[in-house]
């Protein structure tokens, strides 16, 4: 049956390859079970409701992908944009949670319109080759700085120079001097290596790297394992110590659209004044959503040789149908907008070649409904090594971009560069795309540029001044 859905022989794989690679994929992506919540409560939706929302919406979006299209790509609420729902839409611009859903789901509509129509993967094939190729070894230090920054191998200053220039009317020549001496030299240094937490990840990249190095068949699946048992006695891999579920319910979150209030029905407002705000917003979503699902497709479709001559990724629609299927429906349930995630990279590079893989995370999704307390076993620690030597992996991309002149390195490198620096995947196709724009018009070499580039350069400018 397995053979007959997913052509496991066709793509060099087998069940048992399959099954480990989901297994990887969800064991390393597990942690947005209990990120979104975390970060979609803060609007005042109830944790545990969102929770399950999260779960269904990841299933249903994981298990589509695979189905339809036989990639192993797994999606799941995306980061970047729960933060966008929280700190910008509901805490920035003044709506609610329940106009917040509503606004997710125009963006998923607006997703399915254009994926059916066939415009969205028009518009993938429209960005060169050159910026495609450059989007996985982007992914890739970005998943890096990830893995680094979960697991507070690295740390970010921020504050001292800010408060320094606030108080400097209040302090003294001397306190002053004593603030400049206090300030670190550099933005970014190592984190306390004292922590057991940053301990335990150190431990588990070293034997992730030595599993790897022996060629041991699943070795981010068993460094997860080991490193997870290894933090029990140090404290940081915490069991549980019930299985009470009796909390499971959808019913405060799902089908809590408002939309009567987004569009401010019958306050008798202009159309500038209730309705383009909205598009504005829906416009937002959709940009960053379609990006980062196009970047981490194919940065994680390049790094298991599925993309054709051109960078062009075979079956894309059904991939994109996937995803836009998933936030329309998962903005029903309760949460913020599903992509694919570069987690899926993980199972890929675990053996990952079919829908199988994607199948057997969907699924997985499903079990961590039913096994709440157990899902959150697995510490931040010991997934945090397998996405910096992820992000290793897919740095190898890099050799196929063309850097040989300036006009075709300068758009490549900030787009690699862009992404992990402003924690944003569709800030760096977009900085990419528009210095592309800019060469092309500068050398006057107009037919070089695909119609839709004028379009999306034009929107992500509306984007950065309007928000």
């Amino acid at each position: 049956m397995f053979e007959k859905i997913f052509k496991l022989n066709q793509n060099g794989t087998t069940v048992k390859t399959e099954i480990l690679a989901g297994l990887t994929t969800f064991l390393t992506m597990s942690y947005i079970l209990f990120v979104n919540p975390s970060i979609l409560s803060q609007t005042g939706m109830e944790y545990e409701s969102v929770f399950i929302a999260t779960c269904l919406a990841a299933a249903i979006g994981t298990f589509l992908i695979g189905i339809l299209s036989n990639y192993p790509m797994a999606q799941a609420p995306g980061m970047g944009l729960n933060a966008f729902f929280t700190f910008t839409v509901v805490f920035s611009l003044g709506y609610s949670w329940q106009q917040a859903l509503a606004i997710v789901f125009l963006s998923g509509v607006l997703f399915l319109l254009l994926t059916i129509t066939g415009l969205r993967a028009t518009i993938i094939k429209a960005i060169p080759k050159n910026l495609k190729l450059a989007i996985a070894p982007g992914i890739g230090l970005f998943i890096a700085l990830i893995g680094l920054n979960n697991a507070g191998l690295i740390e970010v200053n921020q504050g001292p120079i800010i408060s320094l220039i606030l108080d400097s009317d209040l302090l003294s020549k001397d306190q002053l001097i004593d603030q400049v001496n206090s300030v670190p030299s550099q933005i970014i240094q190592l984190g306390k290596l004292s922590d057991p937490s940053v301990l335990l990840t150190v431990i588990g990249l070293v034997l992730l790297v030595a599993l790897m190095v022996l060629k041991i068949d699943s070795a981010m699946l068993w460094a997860i394992i080991v490193t997870t048992i290894i933090g029990i006695p140090m404290g940081v891999t915490v069991l549980p110590d019930s299985y009470d579920l009796s909390r499971i319910s959808l019913s405060p979150t799902a089908f809590k659209m408002d939309f009567v209030g987004l569009f401010q029905i019958g306050k008798g407002l202009s159309f500038v004044t209730a309705v383009l705000p909205v598009i504005i917003v829906v416009i937002s979503f959709t940009l960053v959503d379609l990006l980062d699902t196009l970047g981490t497709l194919l940065g994680t479709a390049g790094k298991g040789d599925m993309l054709d001559e051109d960078g062009n990724l075979p079956r894309m629609n059904k991939a994109l149908f996937a995803d836009a299927t998933a936030t329309t429906l998962g903005a029903m349930l309760g949460t913020s907008s599903v992509t694919t995630y570069i987690e899926s990279s993980s199972g890929i590079i675990a053996g990952g070649r079919t829908g199988l893989t994607s199948t057997t995370t969907a699924v997985l999704f499903l079990f961590g409904i039913l096994l709440a307390p157990i899902a959150g076993i697995v510490p931040v620690a010991a997934t945090s090594p397998v996405l910096i030597i992820v992000g290793v992996l897919m740095m190898d991309g890099i050799k196929k971009i063309d850097l040989s002149s300036i006009d075709s390195a300068i758009p490549a490198v900030l787009l690699i560069i862009i992404m992990p620096f402003t924690y944003s995947i569709a800030n760096g196709i977009a900085f990419g795309l528009m210095f592309y724009v800019l060469i092309e018009v500068v050398k006057g070499n107009f037919k070089n540029i695909h119609p839709i580039l004028y379009l999306l350069v034009g929107l992500f400018l509306l984007k950065y001044v309007a928000l």
